[in-house]
């Protein structure tokens, strides 16, 4: 699938939202985060991903729908013995509801990618030990 620039930009803009008891921060982006550096540092980690079950495929599902997937997601990350901070995906100009997801700590790119295509998503955040979160579009979306 060929995604709309439209998509993908709004993707780019959206405001990722991690809410750490510490320290609440917003990622954007390619735009090195200080807060998700020390994030880091924290939870003894290296990697992280942003990520959400809601609206697979980008595109509207009904809340129940979205509510149940996102309990499935939260139970896959457990079993795998990583940590989470709740967080909420945002556009900015508010045309798109605000997204549930997670930050999941220790969860490296190329595993976040087989994470997002099991949860039906088009792309996910994954930031590095330089904390600058990269828009992955999964190959084949």
């Amino acid at each position: 699938m060929v995604f709309p620039s439209t998509l993908l930009d709004a993707y780019r803009r959206t405001e990722y939202r991690v809410e750490w008891t510490v320290e609440p921060f917003v990622l954007h982006v390619d735009q090195p985060s200080p807060t998700l550096l020390r994030c880091h540092a924290a939870f003894g980690v290296h990697d992280s991903t942003f990520i959400t079950a809601w609206n697979p495929h980008s595109s509207p599902t009904p809340a129940d729908a979205n509510a149940a997937a996102m309990a499935r997601l939260a139970h896959h990350i457990a079993t795998r013995g990583l940590q989470t901070l709740p967080g909420v995906g945002i556009d900015p100009s508010g045309k798109w509801a605000g997204e549930e997801s997670l930050l999941v700590l220790g969860l490296d790119a190329p595993s976040a990618v087989e994470m997002a295509r099991a949860f039906g998503q088009n792309a996910v955040v994954c930031a590095g030990p330089d904390a600058v979160p990269r828009l992955v579009v999964l190959p084949g979306s």
